[in-house]
């Protein structure tokens, strides 16, 4: 199986719906990076794919990658600078908790969601969407 194909069309649309309108209240960026396989920790991986994709290039430093391995079955979320001075330290964590929890019942699709939907929750607050706003990052799912 190939990454591209683990999400349905119509589970990619649901993705990708959630970071537009988790966007729409905020100028942070929020993006979904999937491949097979990670080849070491997942973390260290989304910290190059956060480079890859430019994230770090965002004006407020306020990209916010989800991260997947789904053959390895493993996952991570990386927050830029701008957010990490902002949100509780035990932020990330509660919304990997919450993700797993679905994960681990099968739910990918919804984890992902819902990973998206409280991470916009807290761009919100801390970064509010400005009229001036520009969608700094693509809103599709990127894939290797």
């Amino acid at each position: 199986m190939k990454a591209r194909n683990f999400f349905t069309k119509e589970q990619k649309q649901t993705i990708v719906g959630a970071i537009k309108e988790a966007e729409k209240c905020t100028s942070g960026e929020i993006c979904l990076h999937v491949e097979m396989h990670c080849h070491g920790d997942a973390m260290a991986r989304a910290e190059r794919i956060f480079c890859k994709l430019g994230m770090h290039k965002t004006k407020l430093r306020n990209g916010v990658l989800f991260y997947m391995a789904v053959g390895d079955r493993q996952f991570a979320i990386l927050g830029d600078s701008g957010i990490n001075q902002k949100v509780p330290e035990d932020f990330w964590n509660n919304i990997k908790n919450r993700m797993t929890e679905l994960f681990m019942q099968g739910l990918f699709t919804e984890g992902v969601v819902e990973g998206i939907r409280m991470a916009g929750e807290q761009l919100k607050v801390h970064f509010p969407y400005q009229v001036d706003d520009v969608n700094e990052l693509s809103d599709e799912i990127s894939f290797d």
